[in-house]
């Protein structure tokens, strides 16, 4: 059972990982039997909002009120000596809202967090930091709640810049992040968006972005343009209710983390 499920991830061994309002991570197959579950050490300042996969196969929490990334093995034991943060404040290594973490192929951390900062910030594997980018506003490079980050096979990061209503690129791989693709606006419309909060790639040329506000997923091709789109508002089986994650199987499939109907529902897009 799930209290609002607001992230999720799946392992390289195929077993799907869910965070809620509880604070419980929970583990299960991917047809939905349940595995294991565990319970984040700290959480009445705010529970986490971000969950993906290191290339050691260890699953990355974004601790958003804790202001830290925290690093978990599978079955729930904690790496202290890899989390990343626990300061709050704008200097280099301290954080606001934490939302995501992810790893790309040289073993570098990209840190994305909201609030008053609105930046991405880069770390090396032993978690030493590197340079930022972002800031709040609407210019093309900042953002207003960079929500979830995914790396493609050029280590190019993709942002769902929440509240901006749009998708923006990065090749951080250098000294800067320097900008290379950015497409959306706020609407409902095919095309447009409505708070995306999470993407996924398929290795395919697709990313599919969940909507939160419109309450479905939308399939893009890598350009931004629109391939198609599924779901409403509603609490039917096919239904959304704010909508805040979604995650890719090996098999094409979408799982979607329905989060006020409190359920994961599967589909194909």
């Amino acid at each position: 059972m799930f209290e609002k499920p607001r992230a999720a991830a799946i392992s390289p061994d195929d077993e799907i990982f869910i965070v809620d309002m509880t604070a419980r991570i929970q583990v299960f197959d991917l047809d939905g039997n349940f595995l294991r579950a565990w319970q984040i050490p700290e959480f009445y300042k705010g529970r986490p909002s971000g969950l993906s996969f290191n290339n050691d196969g260890n699953l990355l929490v974004a601790d958003t009120h804790y202001n830290r990334m925290l690093v978990y093995t599978t079955d729930g034991k904690l790496l202290d000596d890899q989390t990343i943060g626990g300061v709050e404040g704008a200097e280099p290594g301290e954080f606001g809202f934490v939302t995501d973490a992810v790893q790309d192929s040289q073993g570098n951390y990209y840190i994305s967090e909201y609030g008053q900062h609105d930046r991405v910030q880069k770390f090396d594997p032993q978690g030493n930091f590197l340079f930022q980018w972002g800031g709040h506003g609407r210019e093309p490079g900042q953002f207003v709640r960079p929500q979830n980050m995914v790396v493609d096979e050029h280590d190019h990061i993709w942002v769902a810049d929440a509240c901006n209503h749009r998708i923006q690129v990065f090749d951080a791989t250098g000294e800067e992040a320097k900008l290379i693709k950015i497409w959306g606006e706020h609407g409902s419309e095919p095309g447009k968006m409505g708070y995306p909060y999470d993407l996924q790639l398929d290795g395919k040329g697709h990313l599919y972005v969940i909507e939160y506000s419109n309450h479905r997923v939308q399939k893009f091709d890598l350009d931004g343009n629109s391939l198609g789109t599924w779901g409403l508002s509603g609490h039917q089986p096919g239904e959304l209710a704010s909508p805040w994650a979604l995650v890719l199987d090996q098999y094409g499939r979408i799982h979607v983390i329905d989060s006020e109907n409190h359920r994961v529902q599967r589909i194909r897009l």
